[in-house]
């Protein structure tokens, strides 16, 4: 599955040094760099993942055998200490079209809610369904959906030698006084390494994903 994020929220934005007026990953006046990181996971749709179309029949994937569209939107998530852990709590609209509005129908649809590592390491992945209620005569209807995510504090926090490594202040003239930390692999990595997502989209089968990707 393509992780590329389309939503990205990020929550309880901790400073590791003083910003003043310079952007995240510029050298403040000091010599140190400035660094914005959360213990909370970002929030993201992943690529392909945010609409499902469903045809009847259901081998069909002509535009004119579309019977029900969905779209995931308006991702909104909290995200709090609870004991040892940091739990971020997500919720969303999914909004539903169909093309035929006679009679009363419910339309089931599975998402997933899943927790990445590093940007490509699954940590857990749980199967949700929201089910959209259509009134005779109605066209379009819409649900909210939740998710949520518990990820070890510790395990979210960059070890202390690593942060000092960002950190630290750097005089004009010294070797790497003009080196972003952030390139050396080590640091790199270990930012990976405590970086984490909740990955909310729909659970598409094979055929929904290859569709919604090559429309």
């Amino acid at each position: 599955m393509n992780f590329r994020k389309t939503i990205r929220a990020a929550c309880l934005l901790s400073p590791l040094i003083v910003m003043g007026c310079s952007r995240e990953g510029e050298f403040d006046s000091t010599g140190g760099i400035n660094v914005v990181r959360s213990a909370c996971p970002a929030v993201a749709v992943p690529t392909y993942t945010g609409d499902i179309t469903i045809f009847s029949p259901e081998n069909s994937s002509d535009s004119r055998a579309i019977d029900v569209v969905a779209n995931i939107t308006n991702v909104k998530s909290t995200c709090a200490d609870v004991g040892a852990d940091v739990v971020a709590n997500a919720n969303f609209d999914v909004q539903a079209r169909r093309t035929n509005a006679t009679g009363a129908r419910d339309i089931t649809l599975p998402y997933f809610a899943t927790v990445v590592q590093g940007g490509r390491i699954v940590v857990s992945k749980r199967i949700g369904s929201v089910t959209v209620r259509f009134a005779d005569g109605q066209l379009r209807g819409s649900i909210t959906g939740s998710a949520s995510a518990a990820i070890n504090r510790s395990a979210a926090t960059l070890p202390p030698e690593i942060e000092e490594r960002i950190r630290r202040k750097r005089k004009a003239g010294e070797l790497d006084a003009a080196l972003d930390p952030m390139a050396d692999p080590e640091v790199k990595a270990a930012v990976a390494r405590a970086s984490f997502e909740l990955l909310i989209g729909f659970q598409l089968t094979q055929a929904q994903l290859q569709y919604n990707a090559t429309r």
